[in-house]
């Protein structure tokens, strides 16, 4: 039997030539045109969905549809095919345990057949989803994450400390990768308030002298107010310069100067795709990484593309996953919109706003439809005295809904300062919301910051 060897199966020369980094991106897609992106894309996707028609889980999905060999020709005929969401995965493991019939291992000669690298999702609305991966999909994803720390800024002189979770996670496992494989910085891997707590979290970063925090950015700045209560300065003993995070309630400004005046960078992406877009030192939007995804933006009721500049659906395809598990028009659920105009690092890439809120976690008061993670980020905005911990909670009574956002602040919290902002959401949504303030800490139990990946943002009492 032939020895395994990852770094061959990864197909190593191919990842340096066709997902530049560091000191060659975004050098090496300057001058690239639409058009010849355009071209690269096709050419990448004709082989993904040759792959995918050969996987039960797709045969299954577009036959459903009438849909046959032939009647995809590129990406133009992307909208034709039915979107999948977490639910059908679901389905697909609990039809054909343990990891579904999508994973595609099959598809391929047995003497070639790719490793499957399985992690999951949190669980925490559930069973968890399998997240699986070849080598090869692997390290594209891992080295697309690298593409933003590195344009951020991360050097391997940094000392990275992680609140990703790791167990069967895949989030911690595949920033540690990240780090390690590609930008080569020392790596922390403390986890979430759970498997480390927030207070010897800081007392490891100040032992190891962490220069960089990488997670989502609810629980970093919940560390901020830790380290304080135990007497450490973020930003002098805690001399951190660096956060990439997944910005949800927090504002960039908030959180830098919760840590001192650290620089801070958003990115997206989900556990089955990996790093979709990511911001740069342009600062005028998340760029899509197009020289491995598809991303289109769509209707939630339709699937359809929305108009440019209108609120969507991300509905990914990744094009370089024709290894393991193809994923072709998967929706996220997440919502954001396109950043017109052209993109100012002089590359091809379209740009989008960012994780703007959940379709699927929308909730409609009145006419209007509101996003929670919105909400909080509007609250923490015009509050300097917020935490950044909040909660939505929408009640039923005599016929009519009504909204409360419970807030964390610290100091008096009088009712001028509630009155403010309770006028403030009216003004900028138009809509009658309750403002309830909190005591910093109070609404850890219901939020579950220190313990999930994404805390809980929302309470509808109404089911």
């Amino acid at each position: 039997m032939t020895v395994f060897d990852y770094v061959t199966a990864m197909d190593h020369p191919a990842l340096l030539r066709d997902f530049p980094i560091g000191a060659d991106y975004p050098g090496a897609l300057r001058g690239l045109s639409r058009d010849a992106l355009r071209a690269r894309q096709e050419a990448d996707f004709r082989k993904l969905l040759a792959f995918a028609w050969q996987v039960p889980f797709y045969q299954r999905l577009w036959g459903a549809k009438g849909i046959e060999p032939g009647d995809i020709r590129g990406l133009d005929d992307l909208p034709k095919l039915p979107a999948y969401d977490k639910s059908d995965l679901m389905a697909s493991v609990a039809a054909h345990p343990p990891i579904g019939d999508f994973h595609g291992q099959d598809a391929h000669p047995p003497e070639r057949r790719p490793q499957i690298i399985m992690q999951t999702t949190s669980g925490t609305t559930g069973t968890p989803q399998p997240l699986l991966f070849g080598p090869k999909s692997r390290e594209v994803q891992n080295r697309l994450l690298a593409r933003m720390y590195l344009m951020a800024g991360m050097t391997r002189d940094d000392v990275v400390h992680s609140v990703y979770g790791h167990g069967m996670i895949n989030g911690g496992h595949y920033v540690r990768e990240t780090v390690t494989h590609w930008v080569g910085a020392r790596f922390l891997s403390a986890g979430t308030g759970v498997e480390t707590r927030s207070a010897q979290q800081v007392f490891i970063m100040k032992q190891f002298g962490a220069t960089a925090i990488v997670g989502f950015a609810d629980y970093i700045k919940r560390l901020a107010e830790v380290a304080r209560e135990e007497g450490l300065e973020p930003g002098r003993d805690l001399p951190i310069r660096l956060i990439c995070a997944h910005l949800g309630s927090e504002s960039q400004a908030s959180l830098s100067a919760a840590w001192g005046g650290a620089a801070v960078y958003d990115w997206y992406g989900v556990g089955d795709t990996g790093i979709i877009a990511g911001e740069g030192p342009d600062r005028t939007g998340m760029h899509v990484m197009e020289d491995a995804h598809a991303l289109e933006i769509a209707d939630p009721d339709t699937g359809l593309p929305v108009p440019e500049g209108t609120l969507g659906d991300m509905v990914c395809t990744c094009l370089f996953k024709d290894d393991i598990f193809p994923i072709i028009r998967f929706n996220t659920h997440d919502v954001t919109e396109e950043v017109l105009g052209a993109n100012p690092l002089g590359i091809p890439f379209r740009r989008i706003k960012g994780f703007l809120g959940r379709s699927d976690n929308m909730v409609k008061l009145r006419g209007i439809n509101l996003f929670p993670t919105g909400i909080g980020a509007l609250l923490v905005e015009q509050c300097e005295t917020a935490t950044g911990d909040f909660i939505c909670r929408v009640g039923r009574s005599d016929g009519r809904d009504s909204m409360v956002v419970h807030l964390e602040v610290r100091g008096d919290a009088d009712a001028a300062l509630q009155s403010r902002l309770e006028g403030a959401l009216r003004t900028r949504l138009g809509v009658e919301i309750g403002v309830a303030l909190c005591a910093p800490g109070s609404l850890a139990a219901l939020t579950q910051v220190e313990s999930r990946q994404k805390p809980i943002r929302l309470i509808d009492d109404r089911k």
